[in-house]
């Protein structure tokens, strides 16, 4: 059995300590074999919140951990490093690699950076990306899990979040759901789901999209709580299938169950 914890949009800046700790307690109690933080660490993408965000991630119990960034973690009023260095606070803590990758008996998960400096919210995924990421996914292992993870959006559920969709998500499912993907996880909008992309899309395959809430910020959507993702998955499961589990942090202090989902799995 694998478990990964998917938590997103963190936000740092705008935390709120008392989910923090929530949040900790809950990896604690369900020893994730991977977190991944699936974009927008930071509020402003300031050094402090970085390190914020740095001393959150060690003090997290979970050995490996894949961290993206968002479009929050570019500047936004520093000008002149938005056009000169907009990575740079984000490289200095999480390494230049920004498609980070992790591979298990069990996972195959690929990170794509989907942000774009030219662009203030909107993501784009290119053709090289996807290309690089559909060579990855049909090398993977029958057993493997395979995960891609995007910061923005591919599946929309309110006609209000078309306009936050990836630009060029068309290509990238089609590709990607041809070459093996079983989920796609992302953030960006503050409201989970977890949905077939089938249900828009001409598919030969299923192919899930996985959408985490924001974790530990105050910057809650309406009346969605923060909210975070365990997706557990075993290789002998018969039929073959992973479980997306949606905890919503609670006004007691805890992250409670909220909702749970056994999602079937194709292969190719």
């Amino acid at each position: 059995m694998s478990t990964i914890l998917q938590i997103s949009d963190t936000h740092f800046g705008t935390e709120q300590p008392g989910v923090v700790e929530a949040l900790l307690q809950l990896a604690k109690e369900h020893s994730p074999d991977l977190l991944v933080l699936s974009g927008d660490v930071t509020q402003r993408a300031r050094i402090t919140q970085f390190k914020a965000a740095i001393a959150f991630l060690r003090r997290m119990p979970v050995e490996n951990q894949l961290v993206l960034p968002g479009n929050h973690d570019i500047p936004l009023f520093n000008v002149l490093g938005r056009l000169l260095a907009p990575y740079r606070n984000f490289q200095r803590s999480f390494g230049s690699d920004m498609e980070p990758e992790f591979e298990s008996e069990e996972l195959l998960v690929l990170g794509v950076n989907t942000t774009r400096p030219s662009r203030h919210t909107v993501g784009e995924v290119s053709a090289e990306q996807i290309d690089r990421v559909s060579r990855r996914l049909r090398a993977a292992g029958a057993a493997q899990l395979r995960v891609v993870v995007a910061h923005q959006p591919v599946r929309a559920t309110r006609d209000s979040d078309i306009k936050n969709l990836l630009l060029n998500h068309q290509s990238a499912i089609h590709a990607w759901s041809e070459a093996g993907a079983d989920l796609i996880l992302g953030g960006h909008i503050h409201l989970p789901h977890v949905r077939p992309l089938k249900e828009v899309h001409d598919l030969p395959r299923t192919f899930w999209s996985v959408l985490a809430g924001t974790a530990v910020s105050r910057r809650v959507r309406g009346d969605v709580p923060n909210s975070v993702n365990l997706i557990r998955y075993h290789q002998a499961s018969e039929p073959l299938s992973c479980t997306v589990q949606r905890w919503d942090h609670d006004p007691r202090g805890v992250f409670l169950l909220a909702d749970s989902q056994t999602l079937l799995l194709q292969r190719p």
